[in-house]
């Protein structure tokens, strides 16, 4: 699965739709975000993704946590808002409060890691229409 990065330049109805279409096929979508312009755009696409999948007869709730990655050799500490399904409680319980760095991802750069980046959904238009990056 896609992890939708976002950053403080990203269009929060974009990224939204970004989010929407990872979270119809999956029944679950993460949105990770570095910096407090970037955790201000990804609350906004949180809260229209939301919208968009209430429409769609989805129960959405967000989980927030922390998580350490590792970027240019340095770890830093990121947020990461898990979107699950409401009924799904065991998922929902399962969610970490802060995530460690993997031991075998530590020697992984920011570009080797395993998730794909949707970081500025206006790069990706396919991500606003449903689809996943």
């Amino acid at each position: 699965m896609n992890i939708v990065k976002v950053a403080s330049h990203s269009r929060p109805y974009k990224v939204a739709g970004a989010i929407a279409g990872v979270f119809r096929e999956h029944r679950r979508a993460e949105v990770q975000v570095i910096g407090a312009g970037a955790v201000n755009q990804a609350v906004k696409a949180l809260i229209i993704a939301r919208n968009y999948l209430i429409q769609d007869g989805y129960t959405p709730v967000v989980v927030p946590l922390f998580v350490d990655i590792e970027i240019h050799g340095r770890v830093r500490t990121a947020v990461r808002f898990v979107i699950l399904e409401a009924t799904d409680v065991d998922a929902i319980r399962q969610v970490p409060l802060h995530m460690a760095l993997p031991p075998e991802a530590e020697g992984e750069s920011e570009g080797e890691a395993a998730s794909e980046t949707v970081a500025d959904a206006e790069e990706a238009p396919s991500a606003a229409a449903g689809d996943t990056a």
